[in-house]
């Protein structure tokens, strides 16, 4: 099996969409499933991901196909999804309100242990079953808690200051909302990066390039 360090990002980032149509079709029922069934549902071709699979090791069989609760358990051992990073969120506004009472951290290999925010109207209220707590006792909480990731759900201009103090303490991973490159900084860092300014460009670009859909833009 090749070095995990040899396999492209283009490959790590498909592996969540087979994870979650895998475990959609245990939901569901299916016990197996051919690469070619899977290709036709996911948009793929089945020798891509012959390919994908075949970066960590032979899964399913020739003429036979994949058995489904197998190759998701397997996948859902490469993404290391039984982990449970203690993982702590910065930011109780609006965006690190939806994203702590909806994201199934525990599902997804990570464990909430912690919200933080300086602003005395958010401190104290409670999201998900817990209490939002003052940055400011942020290092006493780490004693304690010893988080290992942080989701920074905080303005662009909050990000560097807030990572200085967490590097320090240990925490080298980060869920990164804002548009701040904190790997300028701290190349070690393990950082993904979500913009979502550029998932909705994306979406715009497909729309106004979409040769079934005719749109006007909107006159201002």
């Amino acid at each position: 099996m090749p070095k995990r360090e040899n396999i492209s990002m283009s490959v790590i980032r498909r592996l969540p969409r087979y994870y979650r149509f895998l475990n959609q079709l245990k939901r569901d029922g299916v016990t197996r499933i051919s690469s070619t069934e899977l290709s036709a549902k996911l948009g793929l071709t089945a020798s891509q991901i012959r390919q994908d699979l075949n970066c960590f090791g032979g899964f399913g069989q020739q003429g036979y196909g994949y058995i489904v609760e197998q190759l998701a358990a397997e996948i859902g051992r490469i993404l290391g999804v039984a982990h449970n990073y203690r993982t702590v969120l910065f930011g109780a506004g609006n965006l690190g309100r939806a994203i702590a009472a909806h994201m199934d951290f525990e599902e997804l290999g990570f464990e909430l242990i912690g919200i933080f925010d300086n602003a005395p109207q958010k401190v104290g209220t409670v999201i998900r079953g817990m209490e939002v707590l003052n940055t400011a006792s942020f290092e006493d909480f780490c004693k304690d808690n010893k988080p290992e990731m942080a989701a920074l759900c905080i303005p662009r201009t909050a990000v560097e200051a807030t990572v200085d103090r967490l590097y320090p303490l240990g925490i080298h991973s980060y869920w990164n909302f804002s548009h701040y490159d904190i790997t300028m900084k701290y190349p070690d860092a393990v950082v993904e990066n979500v913009h979502l300014n550029d998932s909705l460009l994306t979406l715009c670009y497909r729309i106004s390039n979409n040769p079934e859909a005719s749109h006007e833009p909107t006159k201002k």
